[in-house]
Parts: structure tokens; C-alpha cells; sequence
């Protein structure tokens, strides 16, 4: 037997050395979304239109985004995306494109699509990784100025940027940002890039988007709204949200002189009156310097935060879909649907965190009769395509029983059905289960919220059914009595002694004018709740969504 190998404390020491996060994500790219080909080249074109759209919301711009997709190899494609957004300035474009874990919005409690300043630095990573090509990016930020063009890799050792090559051109582009990467991918139709540029194009009503895939195939997407959202507000944190190590850090970089004004300027929702109410509570002077409070005093200060009763966070620092634009968006995805229904609940608060949930029902015309419903996850404006069942909103659907609303379910599965089913949820901080950003984390208040608007769209489209089954029963029984009507008429003929002639003509007159009774009834009852609530405006008002579970 081999004798062991012993080491001393000296020389573990000289092993350890500090790992950089690029070296880390280099061995652990599964982690961030790039654990097949397919995946790969979806991630490709979804962090740079997503930073496109950001980036042109943030500027106030309509945004123009155009996706080609070049097949240079059996499994390499080139990825090329251009905005007409407000450009990069010169020093910044390395750092975004060549340092992971480098943003603007980390810090903030804004709504937003990217969050964690890892999404298109990942792409350049990966992209070397597996071609060993440079990223090219282009950047204007104004028509009178130069195009500032990179070639740059990431040097994963010390998480920089690493220039190759850096002109200043006089032509090249108008103002925004074009994008060229090279990499290893797979393209195919569904859970692809093409599902993810036509569910970008619902979830973002107001951007204009042009795809042209690596078959050859165009498609645009018009916009369907001619206006920007209403543009969401940053957030202070809010007490409820706030773990102990959180509460510490906020305690010793505090500007605040007193422990009274640390609590009304560091957080949302408290006003002076909570503020003595949490100092009281947790039997702290009010006038206390903030850094002064050692780890026990610290405790009972998040006890008191705890349990105090506090408002709710705003949401102004949210801006959901809309229930007209989200309606319409649809419409021009699906003109072929017969019906369309959208509910937007009112915001909801997890963990001290605000969130909106907006469900779409898509039915008729759409999906196979014996099919599971196709779904759409989507997550600030961003749609899900992949770790569906790790989802909250996978959770919800299936805690729904929609046989009472009229579609068969499988056991513990999606209903079945032609009908699509899309759930937004917008939230100044999404939890997701992975930083790649795939599922939603099935955080019970979440899934409740959820549950709640799909049950919601549920019961209308429950009566669209409805009123269509009644409609074509009352037709089924019309048809019946005008296939009788020349029995009928000839027993009358012999009872009454007029001609059989005038009899079943005016029997038929009677029919055809119950008819055009019926018809008129039908169109009423079967139209969808959008259309008829437009047809009685002014009479009644639009049931609001009801607040409690049914089940």
C-alpha cells in the first residue's frame, strides 16, 4: 500500500488563492443559461435585446431592435442586434461588455429587466469560450459624434475587459448600439429564439422588432402601442423586506444623525409617528447615533421593525403591461382567436417587496382540441421559456381546477384545450431560482397572487363558454322545429281547413323571425367580456376581479 501523502498548514496555505468571478462562471456557464446549444443561442439574443429595450425605455426613445441570426459553421452562428437607443459613452462600453457582475441597476429597487450586472458580459464569456473570437460592439451616442468600435475579450483571471482592437469612425451607424457575436448554438423553432421574439413583442407592446432568422426567414413585429409605459420609480427598501445583516450595513453608512431620521430616510413607508413607533417598540432612544448601536440593540431593532404595523410600499416604482395594451398586443399576435380576455390584479407585496400579477387568455383557433394549453411565463416585460416546472406560475395553473370552468385537466397537469395562457409578473425584484433567470421561486404569496388572476380570467372565459353552449343548444331546437314545420303545417291544414301552403309559410315566417331573435341573443351572449362591456358603458360598470379564492 502506497504511503500517504501528508501535508502541513504551509503548504494548504500556498494553495489557496482567490478565485475571480469570471474564472468561476468560465467552469460553471450551466449556472447562467448556457447548459445545451439551444439555450446558448437564446441566451445570446435575449441579454442584448433585453438591454436594448432597458436602455431605449430609460432614454425615452420607441425602441427599433433588429435580430439577425448567420449560420457560419455546422453548430456557429453570428449574433447580430442593433438598437437606435441612446448609445454608450466611449469609457463604459469595455466595462459593460468585459466585467461580469458590473451594472447600474444592482443597487437600485427599480423595475427593470436586467438586475445583477451578469447578462451580456456572460454572452461575451461564452462566446470566447467556445469560438475564441472577440465580441465586436459598435457605439454612437449622438449623430454629430464618432462611432467608438471595440473588439474585446474578457480576461477571466482578473475580471476585465481586455481591448484587441478600439477605432473612432466617422460612419457606420446612427445613434445606439450594435452588437456581433460569435457562438456555439443549435436553432430551432420552438422554445427558441423565434418563441422569444414574438412573446418580447406581446410583453412590449411598444417596441418595433425585426428578426431575421437563420433560415432565411423575416419577421417584424409592429408596435401595436405608439407610446412608452409609464416609466417605474425607484423604492426605498422596505422595513419588512430587511434581513439582520442588511439592517447592519444600512446602520454604519447611514448619513442620518439619529436613529429617528436613519428610520424615516433609509427606508419606505415610515413616517415620523412609525418611526418613534419602532424606536418605542424597541425601547431604543430615538436620538441615538445610528452607528453607535452594538449587535444587541441591533436585533431589537429588526424585532421592533418586524412587528410594528407599516403601509404598504409604493408602487409607483412598478409599470405592468396594462390591461388595454396587453389585450391588444394579443389581438395582433392572435387575429385568428375568437376570444380574448385580460385581468390586471392590484399589486401585492412579498416579503416587503411590491409585485403585479396580469394574466391573458388566449382561446379558439389557437393550440390542438386534445393538446395541453400552450403557456407563457413572462417576468418584467422578460419571457421564461425554459425550467417551466420549477416555476410559481406552473404551481398556480395547476392548483386551478378548470373543469369547472369548462376545460378538461389531467391530474396534477395543465388543462387541455385551444386556448394560450400568458402571466406577467412585474416586481421591483424578482426572485428567481437561478441567476439565469428561467422560473420564477414558488414563493407562497406569489403563487396565492397568481393563482388568484388566472381564477379570474378563468370565470370569463367560463362564460364565454357558457353563453356559446347555450346559444347552440337554442339553435339545435329552431332547426328541429323547421324540420317538422310541413307535418305541422299539414295537421293544421286538416284541423283548420286552409291551405297547407299559407300554413307552413307562416310557420316558416315565424321561425325565420325567431331566428333573427336568436341570432341577435347569440351574439350577445357569446361575444367576449372586453366587447361587451364596451356595449353597455354608461349602464353598468365592469365587475372587478374578486379578491378571494374559490377553491
Amino acid at each position: 500500500m502506497a504511503d500517504l501523502i501528508k501535508k502541513s498548514a504551509e503548504e494548504f496555505a500556498k494553495e489557496q488563492k482567490e478565485i475571480s468571478i469570471s474564472e468561476f462562471f468560465e467552469k460553471n456557464k450551466h449556472l447562467l443559461g448556457f447548459d445545451n446549444p439551444t439555450k446558448a443561442l437564446l441566451m445570446t439574443v435575449k441579454e442584448a435585446v433585453d438591454n436594448s429595450l432597458d436602455a431605449c425605455e430609460e432614454a425615452g426613445v420607441l425602441p427599433d431592435i433588429t435580430v439577425k441570426i448567420k449560420q457560419t459553421g455546422e453548430d456557429r452562428f453570428r449574433v447580430i442586434i442593433q438598437d437606435n437607443g441612446p448609445g454608450i459613452v466611449k469609457e463604459q462600453v469595455p466595462r459593460i461588455f468585459g466585467k461580469l457582475l458590473y451594472g447600474s441597476k444592482f443597487h437600485r429597487l427599480r423595475q427593470s429587466r436586467g438586475q445583477q450586472g451578469i447578462g451580456i458580459s456572460a454572452v461575451v464569456l461564452y462566446s470566447q469560450l467556445t469560438t475564441g473570437s472577440p465580441t465586436k460592439v459598435w457605439s454612437r451616442t449622438d449623430e454629430k459624434k464618432k462611432v467608438h468600435y471595440y473588439e474585446l475579450f474578457i480576461n477571466t483571471s482578473k475580471n476585465e475587459p481586455e481591448i484587441v482592437k478600439e477605432e473612432a469612425l466617422d460612419e457606420g451607424m446612427e445613434r445606439g448600439v450594435k452588437v456581433e457575436i460569435d457562438v456555439v448554438g443549435r436553432y430551432r423553432k420552438t422554445q427558441g429564439v423565434d418563441d422569444y421574439m414574438k412573446q418580447t413583442s406581446i410583453a412590449n407592446p411598444f417596441a418595433k422588432m425585426i428578426y431575421h432568422a437563420p433560415d432565411g426567414t423575416k419577421m417584424t413585429f409592429p408596435r401595436s402601442f405608439d407610446a412608452l409605459p409609464k416609466p417605474p420609480k425607484e423604492m426605498r427598501m422596505h422595513p419588512y423586506g430587511v434581513e439582520f445583516g442588511i439592517l447592519q450595513r444600512f446602520l454604519t453608512k447611514t448619513n442620518s444623525k439619529t436613529l429617528l431620521s436613519f428610520l424615516t430616510n433609509e427606508f419606505s413607508s415610515v413616517g415620523t409617528q412609525t418611526a418613534k413607533e419602532i424606536c418605542k417598540t424597541a425601547r431604543l432612544d430615538a436620538n441615538a447615533k445610528p452607528s453607535s448601536l452594538d449587535r444587541a440593540a441591533a436585533e431589537k431593532l429588526l424585532g421592533a421593525m418586524q412587528k410594528v404595523k407599516i403601509q404598504r410600499p409604493p408602487t409607483d416604482c412598478l409599470s405592468p403591461i396594462g390591461e388595454q395594451e396587453l389585450e391588444k398586443s394579443l389581438k395582433k399576435e392572435y387575429p385568428q382567436a375568437e376570444f380574448v380576455s385580460v385581468i390586471e390584479r392590484e399589486p401585492e407585496v412579498y416579503g416587503g417587496m411590491p409585485f403585479q400579477i396580469e394574466v391573458g387568455v388566449v382561446f379558439g383557433n389557437v393550440g390542438g382540441l386534445e393538446e395541453p394549453i400552450d403557456f407563457a411565463r413572462i417576468a418584467n416585460r422578460v419571457p421564461l421559456l425554459y425550467q417551466a416546472g420549477a416555476c410559481a406560475t406552473m404551481e398556480a395553473v395547476k392548483e386551478v381546477d378548470w373543469k369547472r370552468y369548462g376545460l378538461q385537466q389531467p391530474k396534477n397537469s395543465l388543462p387541455v384545450g385551444p386556448m394560450i395562457l400568458v402571466i406577467h409578473m412585474t416586481s421591483v425584484w424578482v426572485p428567481f431560482v437561478s441567476e439565469s433567470k428561467e422560473a420564477i421561486a414558488p414563493y407562497p404569496e406569489i403563487v396565492k397572487e397568481m393563482k388568484l388572476a388566472v381564477q379570474d380570467a378563468a370565470r370569463e372565459l367560463s362564460r364565454y363558454l357558457s353563453g356559446k353552449r347555450r346559444a347552440g343548444e337554442a339553435k339545435r331546437r329552431i332547426q328541429i322545429f323547421e324540420r317538422y314545420a310541413k307535418e305541422v303545417a299539414s295537421s293544421l291544414s286538416v284541423i283548420t281547413g286552409e291551405k297547407e301552403n299559407a300554413i307552413e309559410k307562416k310557420l316558416l315566417g315565424i321561425i325565420e323571425n325567431k331566428n333573427k331573435m336568436k341570432d341577435f341573443e347569440q351574439q350577445e351572449a357569446v361575444q367576449p367580456p372586453q366587447f361587451a362591456a364596451a356595449a353597455t358603458a354608461g349602464k353598468e360598470k365592469k365587475e372587478k376581479p374578486r379578491q378571494t379564492e374559490e377553491e
